[in-house]
C-alpha cells in the first residue's frame, strides 16, 4: 500500500468513526501529514470512486461515508476469511434493498475508464479479422476455456486438453463421469446458443435466464424451474429465499435493474452477481450466471469472458462476500481482470 492510500484509508477510518466531518477537522486528525490542497486532491478522489459524500458549500461543507460505501469498500479478504464462517458477522438473509443499493453508479470514474478503453481495443483488433473462419476459430477457443474453466469451478476435474478432445473430437475423457462429461457439452452449447441469439439478450427477459438455465443442466437431473424449497450453501451462514413467489419478484427486479442500465458492462456484472446471489434453482445457479453474463457481452458486441485465469478459491470468496455483507470490490476486481484478459488474449 503506498502512501496516498494509506492516507487515504485514516481518512475513511476517521469520517466512519464521527459520521460528519469538516475538512478542518480531517486536517486536525491527519496532523502533519497532509496540507490543505493535499488533502482536497484526497477527497475529490473518494468522492469519485463513490465512498464518501459531500454536501454544503465553502467553508461549510461537511463530509460523510456514502450510501454506498459499505458494499463498494475496499475489503482485506484474507483477514475477513481468517474467522471461522460460524463467528462472522454476517447478513444471514436475502437484502431486499439489494436492487435500490445497486441503482447507483458500480465502477467507478477509473474502472470505468479502464473497462472503456479494454472495448475500444476489442473493436480495434476484432474489425481487423476480415475471415469469418479465423473469428468462428477465435470464438470456438473461448468457448472451449470458457466449458473447461465454468466447470472447473463446479468441481468438474476435466483438464482443458480433455475438454478441447471432447468438444472438438467427441473424446470422452478417460476416468470422467458422465455428469462431468455432460456439464462440458452443456456449456458449449449455452456458449453457441448465446452467439447465434446474439438479439436475445439485448433486453433481459425472465424467460432468457430459464432458458440459459435449462441448456446448461440438461440431462444433469436438476429441476427447470423455479425452486419453491430451500437451498443451503456451503461454508456461509447466508441463506437464500425459499418462497417461490418470492424467488420470482426478486428475479423481476433484478431484470428491471439490469434493463435501466446504460453501460453494456453494468448490465454483464449485475447479472453475474445477483443470479449467484438469489440462487433461484436448485442447482447450476452459478454457471447460469457466468454465462448470461457473457451472453449479455456478446449481445452489446463486446468480448465474452473464459474465465481461464480466475483463482477458484478467490472467485468463491469474491461470492461469499457479496452474499454475506454484499460487498462487491473482490468480485469488481475479478470482472475487470478477466476483461482484460480477454481482450489481450483473443483476437489479439
Amino acid at each position: 500500500m503506498n502512501k496516498k492510500q494509506k492516507r487515504q484509508d485514516k481518512i475513511i477510518t476517521f469520517i466512519k468513526k464521527r459520521t460528519e466531518v469538516s475538512v478542518s477537522d480531517i486536517l486536525s486528525f491527519l496532523s502533519v501529514d497532509i496540507d490543505r490542497k493535499t488533502l482536497q486532491r484526497d477527497l475529490k478522489e473518494l468522492e469519485e470512486k463513490f465512498l464518501i459524500f459531500k454536501k454544503g458549500l465553502g467553508r461549510g461543507v461537511i463530509y460523510s461515508l456514502s450510501e454506498n460505501y459499505e458494499i463498494i469498500n475496499k475489503i482485506d479478504a484474507k483477514k475477513y476469511f481468517s474467522i471461522p464462517y460460524t463467528e462472522r458477522e454476517v447478513k444471514k438473509s436475502f437484502n431486499f434493498e439489494i436492487f435500490n443499493i445497486l441503482e447507483g453508479d458500480i465502477f467507478t470514474k477509473e474502472e470505468k475508464a479502464k473497462i472503456e478503453k479494454l472495448q475500444r481495443e476489442f473493436i480495434k483488433n476484432f474489425s481487423e479479422y476480415d475471415s469469418q473462419t479465423l473469428i468462428n476459430k477465435e470464438f470456438e477457443r473461448i468457448m472451449i476455456e470458457f466449458s473447461w474453466k465454468s466447470s472447473v469451478i463446479e468441481g468438474n476435474t476435466y483438464s482443458l486438453l480433455s475438454t478441447e478432445a471432447l468438444i472438438k473430437e467427441n473424446i470422452v475423457g478417460k476416468g470422467k463421469t458422465e455428469k462431468e462429461t455432460q456439464m462440458i457439452l452443456n456449456h458449449k452449447d449455452a456458449f453457441n446458443e448465446s452467439i447465434l441469439n446474439k438479439e436475445r439478450f439485448k433486453k433481459l427477459n425472465y424467460s432468457d435466464i430459464e432458458y440459459i438455465h435449462s441448456v446448461l443442466t440438461k440431462k444433469l437431473n436438476i429441476t427447470k424451474n423455479i425452486r419453491n424449497n430451500a437451498v443451503g450453501i456451503t461454508a456461509t451462514k447466508y441463506k437464500p429465499l425459499d418462497n417461490l413467489f418470492q424467488l420470482k419478484e426478486v428475479l423481476e427486479r433484478m431484470i428491471d435493474l439490469i434493463n435501466k442500465k446504460e453501460l453494456f458492462f453494468e448490465k454483464a456484472f449485475l447479472g453475474l452477481i445477483l443470479i449467484s446471489y438469489i440462487q433461484a434453482f436448485e442447482d447450476g445457479n452459478k454457471r447460469t450466471a457466468r454465462m448470461l453474463s457473457n451472453a449479455i457481452l456478446l449481445a452489446h458486441n463486446s468480448i465474452p469472458f473464459s474465465y481461464r485465469i480466475v483463482d477458484v478459491g478467490e472467485y468463491k470468496k469474491a461470492s461469499l462476500l457479496f452474499y454475506e455483507i454484499n460487498n462487491i470490490f473482490y468480485f469488481k476486481k475479478i470482472f475487470i481482470e478477466q476483461f482484460e484478459d480477454a481482450v489481450n488474449n483473443y483476437f489479439n
